[in-house]
């Protein structure tokens, strides 16, 4: 009797440490299947980026883009040719800026020519009358030093840039870092709201009156000497 219940004593502590020992890899391989790692936003927002939104209406914004080398603007010609010589306020040197997706993709066109600026296979920029090709849009990356480079959508790591004389530079000899590659949004001159002045005061128009017999005469005798 007595090793019957020694038995029965061990068989239960076995079958104890038996569900104890269960339980706890059912438990290790929950925690395994629900500590998964935290979602990538920025894999999302990225991939998100590269889309074109053909469903949402586009945003266009105007402005002249300042060269941080030729200290002028970017302006497209009517030869189709772009160049950073553009003086402030400079007609060619006005653009319309319209973005392509939810991120921070734009296309770039002159609003006096109709002119998209793009980036050929040999990184030269080209002025197009259709800017819907890859090669047409450009991703704005805000620098620290508050200037913004303009990467191509289609040839990744070319940027636009342009020299001192106000030359484009070939796109793949370009880096984000270079001076070259850096531009400033400038409003044209005349949209500056320290520029305009909704209450002009204008000089009141003064009535001239010709003179006549009737106003000539009295006029005559008032001034003559008494």
């Amino acid at each position: 009797m007595k090793q019957y219940l020694n038995y029965y004593k061990m068989r239960l502590r076995t079958s104890r440490l038996g569900y104890l020992l269960i339980h706890f890899t059912a438990l290790c391989f929950y925690a395994q299947n629900t500590a998964q790692s935290p979602p990538n936003f920025k894999h999302h927002v990225t991939e998100q980026s590269r889309l074109s939104d053909r469903m949402s209406r586009r945003l266009t914004r105007t402005y002249q883009l300042y060269s941080r080398t030729s200290g002028k603007h970017v302006q497209v010609l009517a030869n189709k040719r772009v160049n950073a010589n553009g003086d402030d306020g400079a007609v060619y040197a006005k653009l319309e800026v319209e973005t392509d997706s939810f991120g921070s993709r734009i296309r770039i066109k002159g609003v006096k020519t109709g002119y998209y600026i793009c980036m050929n296979k040999r990184g030269k920029l080209i002025g197009k009358r259709k800017g819907r090709g890859k090669d047409c849009i450009f991703t704005e990356i805000v620098l620290e030093n508050n200037y913004t480079a303009l990467q191509n959508a289609k040839y990744e790591g070319w940027y636009m840039a342009f020299t001192r004389k106000g030359r484009p530079k070939k796109a793949s000899k370009t880096k984000q870092h270079q001076r070259e590659a850096h531009f400033m949004k400038r409003l044209p001159r005349g949209h500056l709201l320290s520029e305009r002045r909704p209450f002009d005061v204008l000089p009141l128009a003064v009535p001239v009156h010709s003179l006549n017999k009737r106003t000539k005469l009295p006029h005559q005798q008032r001034s003559a000497p008494r």
